[in-house]
């Protein structure tokens, strides 16, 4: 089969990202004897610098491991969580909000992506911080050329950040221009005084990274997004301006943990995600339904197929807004969700004619709340309103981030897989002194405490990243992940099903054309609902395009080379590495030998 590419392989080591600068980054670290843990860490903290529209200081980063030396398999949680002062009453009863905004400072979480570098570093790494700063630190100072689709963001929040966030418009409307470089010494040296500060506390590797965890939550970096959270208000997509409920206290009280992955089998594969303050299990789910099918006779970019995962999907993904939420406030029936017997019951929903309604299931006796009718409500709203020229994006600042991934395996057979996001540099206004924004996660949560994915102070919003891992044997074979939002766990499985059912190499099922479904309740700002909405790449065939539309998909054509941003990398048992990347936006990349 023709790809984009040919797929990396070597015995050395690997790293596939979404920015080639990043995918270097990494390899770098490799070669000069760091691990895996050390390679991601540089790479992560690189990505911050090259896809500041996609992520930055101030987000998150859920993290699956796999480390040789103990030969076990560990999620970092780098999802921080809602802050004390963000309560449903506050929102609701004292600003009058229905629904949490998807921008400024209401929605910002504690940030999480530092803690979980910092804590997979210090407990699995071997290179000092400064080591790892120092790539970020140097593209920060001397400049990384700047890729077209950040230059085309600014431009979208250009009107707010010039009229309502003069922070933001300091520190990027200055003549950003594609293939330019651009510096932010900011965040560069906001990066070597935490190395400075920590080296000062500490002699030793471990005491200088904990030092670290204790300068950024509790140190100058909370402070300075303490005290310009009090005194700036910032305009949201409510239409008005709020100051910010995050405090330095929140943070200093928050370290990101570690905790088991969930897990299933899919045909002698084990898959595992993150637990369900994730969306990572409804991809669980949908495997498990798709067991039950001959995916392997059919054509993967035939309409049987499309149909068949779509339609599984559209049962996982109800489950999802039906149960998931952080487990530490709410009994997510996971066991249950997951087991044969309930499976077959979903599974026996699935049949050759697309079903359109919304069908959560109820495992246990649950009965599932969700607000269906609504969220498709919110979709009209917000149709109309973009229909009649309501300058949205520019007005409001409701221009979508997206996400970033990484993938790495060293020579000693370590493995990360890691999806960074959030903090995007049109989340929320740029901090002074900091050269960064905060994220704006705690969206996702609804204003009705009783539902599992509802507000509390101290509960994490259910993330849509979602990294992923996979076990052949008992041994870890591929580390993979992707971009996008609510597509995570519906590009991951199509490519993973490809390679297990098809035999396709990784770059292959990369470079095949995918599809999305946007049937169930975004968990976007403003949390809308297209029932039905079926997306195919625009290589797929024009009669698989009727085929599904004829079976009651709201099926339609996407453009070319559009659907998916997949990166992974997979060790065999002779020992060979294997990696390839997503050709999409000619970002991502792997590099290895």
């Amino acid at each position: 089969m023709f790809t984009t590419r040919p797929e990396i392989a070597g015995t050395f080591g690997a790293v596939a990202t979404t920015h080639w600068i990043a995918s270097q980054v990494g390899m770098s670290v490799l070669e000069r004897g760091g691990n895996a843990f050390d390679a991601a860490a540089a790479a992560g903290f690189t990505l911050q610098i090259v896809e500041p529209h996609l992520n930055g200081p101030g987000g998150d980063c859920p993290i699956i491991l796999h480390s040789a030396r103990t030969g076990a398999q560990s999620v970092i949680c780098g999802q921080g969580p809602a802050p004390a002062a963000l309560t449903v009453a506050k929102l609701k009863g004292e600003l009058g909000l229905d629904i949490v905004p998807g921008t400024g400072f209401l929605c910002a979480p504690i940030p999480g992506a530092f803690d979980a570098w910092a804590l997979m570093l210090r407990d699995h790494g071997t290179w000092r911080l400064r080591d790892v700063l120092d790539y970020a630190i140097g593209y920060a100072s001397r400049g990384a050329h700047v890729v077209g689709r950040v230059a085309a963001t600014i431009e979208t929040v250009r009107p707010l950040f010039e009229t309502h966030w003069p922070t933001s418009a300091a520190l990027w409307l200055r003549g950003i221009t594609p293939g330019a470089l651009y510096t932010n010494p900011e965040l560069a040296e906001t990066y070597a005084r935490v190395v400075r500060e920590a080296e000062a506390a500490s002699g030793d590797r471990e005491g200088q990274i904990e030092a670290a965890r204790n300068i950024w939550y509790g140190g100058f970096v909370a402070e300075a997004i303490d005290r310009f959270g009090r005194e700036f208000a910032a305009l949201d997509t409510s239409g008005r301006k709020h100051t910010s409920l995050l405090t330095g206290q929140d943070m200093a009280g928050w370290r990101a943990g570690t905790e088991a992955p969930l897990t299933h089998d899919y045909r002698g594969h084990t898959v595992l995600k993150c637990g369900p303050w994730s969306q990572g299990p409804a991809m669980l789910q949908a495997l498990a339904l798709l067991e039950g099918f001959d995916l392997a006779a059919m054509d993967p970019v035939g309409a049987d197929y499309a149909h068949t995962v779509t339609e599984a999907m559209k049962l996982a993904f109800a489950d999802r807004e039906a149960f998931y939420g952080d487990p530490d406030f709410t009994d997510v029936p996971m066991a249950t969700l997951l087991s044969a017997a309930y499976t077959e019951a979903r599974r026996a929903l699935i049949g050759r004619e697309a079903n359109n309604d919304f069908r959560p299931g109820s495992p246990d006796g649950i009965a599932p709340r969700t607000d269906y009718a609504a969220a498709i409500a919110r979709s009209g709203a917000l149709a109309m309103a973009a229909g009649t020229g309501e300058p949205t994006v520019s007005r409001l600042g409701a221009s979508g981030g997206d996400t970033c991934h990484i993938d790495v395996i060293d020579r000693w057979g370590n493995f990360v897989s890691a999806t960074p996001s959030a903090g995007w540099l049109q989340s929320s206004p740029a901090i002074p002194g900091l050269g960064f924004c905060l994220g704006s996660r705690c969206q996702m949560f609804w204003l009705d405490e009783s539902l599992p994915n509802g507000l509390r102070p101290g509960k994490r919003p259910r993330t849509t990243l979602s990294p992923s891992m996979v076990l052949r044997d008992g041994r870890p074979w591929l580390s993979f992940g992707t971009p996008g939002g609510e597509q995570q766990d519906q590009w991951q499985p199509i490519m993973l099903t490809r390679m297990i059912d098809h035999r396709f190499g990784i770059q292959q099922a990369i470079d095949l054309p995918s599809f999305h479904s946007e049937h169930w309740i975004s968990s976007f700002w403003p949390r809308g609902a297209k029932p039905g909405k079926l997306v195919l790449e625009g290589r797929y065939a024009p009669e698989v395009l009727a085929e599904l539309t004829a079976r009651g998909h709201g099926a339609e054509m996407g453009g070319e080379w559009s659907e998916g941003r997949l990166t992974g990398a997979r060790l065999e048992a002779d020992g060979q590495i294997f990696a390839g990347a997503n050709p999409r936006g000619m970002q991502g990349y792997a590099v290895g030998r």
